[in-house]
């Protein structure tokens, strides 16, 4: 199946193009708004701040009852299965 490579490489650069004068829009008003803080510091959305690397979360007991129910569940179907697997061998 032959593709009309030309126009597939022409749209693709058109989109490029499209994208490029998006970015210097957004990049401009992103300038426009800096400058009207005049050097006042802003914090960069980034994640979540209060959460801090290596903490853990703490599960309530009746939250680790049911993900440890659960995951008897899926161990018991996975189980099931395969012995019915090994039974139709």
């Amino acid at each position: 199946m032959a593709r009309g490579k030309n126009v597939e490489d022409s749209t693709l650069e058109m989109a490029i193009i499209g994208y490029q004068l998006e970015k210097e829009k957004i990049e401009s008003k992103i300038r426009e708004l800096q400058s009207l803080l005049k050097g006042k510091r802003v914090a960069a959305p980034s994640a979540p701040a209060e959460k801090k690397a290596g903490t853990k979360r703490v599960l309530s007991p009746g939250a680790r009852r049911r993900i440890a129910a659960a995951q008897k569940k899926r161990w018991a179907e996975h189980r099931k299965r395969a012995a019915a697997a090994a039974k139709a061998e």
